[in-house]
């Protein structure tokens, strides 16, 4: 049984009663856990598992493969200010996304863990903003050693990954309709 800090970053359906669960961990990094039977009504699970949720996770590591047991969760950060308004759920989906596609499975890196946490705090309690979106890309970069002083962290971001989650498109619309101030096509 391993214990540690962790982010609810997205949940799948497994089965009729079951959830994939991916967090965030300070200690372990991106990990995947099956919830068995969280989706029925008597869970331990109940009420426990939604997005952007941060607090404690006991986890069983699997012997083969990269889905663990979750065992026990304890939420400490609700982050219910998130779901008020469809721009902040997207803006902190949209950082959940990018962040996960920037790393490695099972690589623990408490300083990006630490960024995700601040990003998602800083959203639930402020107006979603361009500001705030471009500040988590150039925080990453940077944690990821791939900024470059001339050119913007979302072009970095995407020669690294390729590309960046689509959502981004849209949050740049919604952050900014008047006017468009892409630093580079989404």
């Amino acid at each position: 049984m391993q214990s540690t800090r962790a982010i609810l970053i997205r949940l799948t359906r497994l089965t009729d009663t079951s959830l994939i669960v991916h967090w965030f961990t300070e200690e372990y990094g991106l990990v995947k856990t099956v919830a068995k039977g969280a989706r029925r009504p008597k869970s331990p699970f109940a009420g426990q598992l939604d997005l952007f949720f941060g607090g404690e996770i006991t986890l069983q590591a699997s012997r083969r493969g990269e889905l663990h047991q979750l065992r026990e969760v304890s939420i400490r950060q609700w982050r219910e200010g998130l779901r008020k308004n469809y721009t902040s759920t997207l803006l902190a989906a949209y950082c959940c996304q990018l962040l996960e596609a920037a790393v490695e499975p099972e690589h623990p890196d408490p300083a990006l863990h630490d960024l995700l946490g601040r990003a998602l705090d800083h959203i639930e309690s402020a107006s979603p903003s361009l500001r705030a979106l471009r500040h988590f890309e150039s925080e990453l970069a940077r944690l990821l050693g791939i900024s470059h002083y001339r050119q913007a962290a979302d072009l970095s971001l995407r020669e690294v990954l390729g590309q960046l989650p689509a959502s981004r498109a849209e949050l740049l619309e919604r952050l900014h309709p008047d006017q468009d101030l892409r630093s580079s096509p989404a």
